[in-house]
């Protein structure tokens, strides 16, 4: 049966990279995956457009694709928005929230061409594959009450860290499936010293340990998981947490990789269907100058067709096409270095499409 696949360009950089991504899913339409590619509008362009970051339009062809490939939203131009509720960002919320993708699967991996590109030493990350899976519609970003408020006469801003025992559960539970197919470790965060919330979390974290023996389960305060980060990151395979300490964690564990360009991410709901986009935002600084890095959202496009589309060939070809173009030596600007070649983001989207058609 043909599967919908919705493509949201967003803001930035998102039109060039998602450009050449899509390439890459055509190809792979052309080796036999049974798929229908649309477009829609989505943050920034989508409030341009319609006054609204998330359009009726766009949610209705969200909720009818098997999975959604996102390049990214925001930019200074909608930052002076005086309706919080118009800005880009709130545009990418509203998508996750309406279609339930609570499970956010951000892998950290250092190719070993790019382990010198990393602001650690090579030795420290060389070899470097972590998994952090993220609970993304609870949490600190989503509970109620929040606002801000006059008290005493002074404004107060207010926020609720909140997680019922069911949200957690249902992370937990793709956490540890995820460690199940990986090295059977698990590393659950929290701050179950200071936090009512997180001592929840690791409660049910221990209830639900019995039901994965092969899995080795253990805790760590968000501090100490982001000190060890950066002092011994290997010691790490899947890591589990919470909405607000998995945006900072995995952002940390991108940038241990060489470049915040090259990780793709998931979203995942209880059906499999998902939203898949790089890790980076939308760059504006950079945007129309054509030296975008491409290869985090074809890189994503690969974690698409293993997650939502059931084509784990496809997927592992894509991931090989772009092991070879890294091999030749040829970098977007981000990567860069002294024996590579500087590509534009067409040209490096050129190489990976070759690579894949001569595997």
């Amino acid at each position: 049966m043909t599967q919908k696949i919705l493509v949201l360009p967003g803001d930035g950089i998102g039109p060039e990279i998602t450009a050449q991504a899509s390439r890459i899913l055509a190809a792979c339409q052309a080796r036999g995956l049974d798929v229908e590619v649309e477009e829609g509008l989505l943050g920034g362009a989508a409030y341009d457009a319609h006054g609204e970051p998330l359009p009726v339009e766009t949610l209705e062809k969200a909720q009818a694709a098997r999975a959604i490939l996102l390049g990214a939203v925001g930019g200074p131009e909608w930052d002076r928005l005086e309706d919080l509720t118009k800005r880009p960002e709130k545009g990418l919320l509203g998508v996750r929230k309406q279609l339930g993708l609570f499970g956010n699967l951000r892998p950290a991996i250092t190719y070993p061409q790019l382990a010198a590109a990393s602001s650690l030493k090579p030795e420290l990350v060389a070899g470097l594959d972590i998994m952090i899976v993220r609970e993304l519609t609870g949490g600190i970003y989503f509970g109620q009450p929040r606002g801000i408020e006059e008290r005493n006469g002074e404004r107060v801003g207010f926020n609720t860290y909140v997680y019922s025992e069911s949200e957690i559960e249902r992370i937990g539970r793709v956490a540890f499936e995820m460690a199940r197919k990986r090295d059977k470790r698990l590393c659950s965060v929290d701050k179950a010293n200071v936090l009512e919330a997180t001592i929840l979390w690791r409660e049910v974290m221990e209830r639900l340990a019995p039901e994965y023996p092969d899995v080795e389960l253990s805790h760590m305060y968000v501090d100490n998981a982001a000190m060890q980060l950066v002092r011994a990151p290997k010691q790490f395979d899947v890591v589990v947490t919470g909405n607000m300490f998995g945006d900072i964690l995995s952002d940390a564990a991108a940038m241990l990789t060489g470049s915040i360009g090259m990780l793709p991410s998931a979203s995942l709901n209880e059906s499999g269907q998902g939203m898949y986009e790089p890790c980076h935002g939308s760059a504006p600084d950079i945007a129309g100058q054509g030296i975008a890095n491409p290869l985090a959202t074809i890189l994503s496009v690969a974690m698409m067709l293993r997650y939502s589309l059931d084509a784990p060939v496809l997927a592992e070809r894509i991931e090989g096409a772009v092991g070879k173009v890294l091999d030749e030596g040829l970098r977007t600007a981000d990567i860069a270095a002294e024996d590579t070649r500087t590509v534009s983001t067409a040209e490096m989207g050129d190489a990976v499409l070759a690579a894949f058609e001569a595997l």
